[in-house]
This record gives structure tokens, C-alpha cells and sequence, in this order.
């Protein structure tokens, strides 16, 4: 193989190792402008949502508010934190009003049978956390689970 052959195999590497940069069809300044991250929060723990939840806020601060979107996915024993009266509603409550989208998975509350009732006001809903980590991932995003 010569020069040019090792080289356009290791652009094609590249592109596939990159996924979030070779699929998102806007220029790369765009997405350094823009950080996005994604959070996994699959204990029931409140010392490890605050952990979380001192994780996401440190990210707005280093990097600006404005210059990143953060989610936090909540399943399995996770859920219960965004339950209304848990120990850290008003932490998530601070959270969703700036600017972080917190939200449950939704085959978690009904294996838990729990209702949007249940939940907490100002979080969002996904159809499955795992899945929509995934996603987030497939897209680029960066993810932490603390």
C-alpha cells in the first residue's frame, strides 16, 4: 500500500472513530462553540445525585451556560430522586431553571408504577434512559456518570 492509501485508510478510521464530527453536517467550529454532555444516574443515592448534580453545574461554569446543553438521565433506582419531596428536588429544581434538562425513564416509572403525578415539576420524560444515552452518545455528546 502506498502513502496515499495509508493515508485515505486512516481518514476513513478517523471518520468512524469521530462519529459525532463526521455525521453532524455542520462545521467543526460550530460543535467546539457548542460542548454537549450527557449524565447517567442509575443510583438511588442522594450523595451521588448531588455528585451529579455538582458535576453538571462546575461544567455551566467553566464553560458557560450558554456555550453547553446538559442532560441528566435518571432509571432504575434513580428514578426516586426525581420523585416530588426527594432529599434533592430543590437541587434538581435549581437545575432545570438553568438551563440543565433532567429526565426519567419512563420504563422505570411504570415498572415502578410511578406517575408524572409522582414526579417532580419541570423534568422531562424519555420512553427509555439507557436508550436515550445511547443516542446522546451516537450524536456526539460526551457522557459522565459520577
Amino acid at each position: 500500500m502506498d502513502a496515499r492509501g495509508m493515508f485515505a485508510g486512516a481518514c476513513a478510521m478517523l471518520a468512524l472513530a469521530l462519529p459525532g464530527c463526521a455525521q453532524t453536517g455542520q462545521p467543526a467550529q460550530a460543535d467546539a462553540a457548542r460542548q454537549r454532555v450527557v449524565f447517567q444516574v442509575s443510583d438511588g443515592d442522594p450523595g451521588k445525585w448531588n455528585l451529579a448534580l455538582n458535576n453538571a453545574r462546575n461544567v455551566q461554569q467553566d464553560v458557560g451556560a450558554k456555550n453547553v446543553d446538559i442532560e441528566i438521565v435518571a432509571y432504575g433506582p434513580g428514578i426516586g430522586m426525581l420523585k416530588k419531596n426527594s432529599a434533592v428536588s430543590q437541587r434538581i429544581d435549581e437545575a432545570t431553571m438553568s438551563g440543565m434538562k433532567v429526565v426519567a425513564c419512563e420504563n422505570t416509572m411504570h415498572a415502578q408504577k410511578l406517575s408524572k403525578a409522582d414526579m417532580l415539576e419541570g423534568i422531562g420524560y424519555v420512553p427509555a434512559g439507557v436508550v436515550e444515552i445511547m443516542k446522546k452518545q451516537q450524536e456526539g455528546w460526551a457522557y459522565v456518570r459520577p
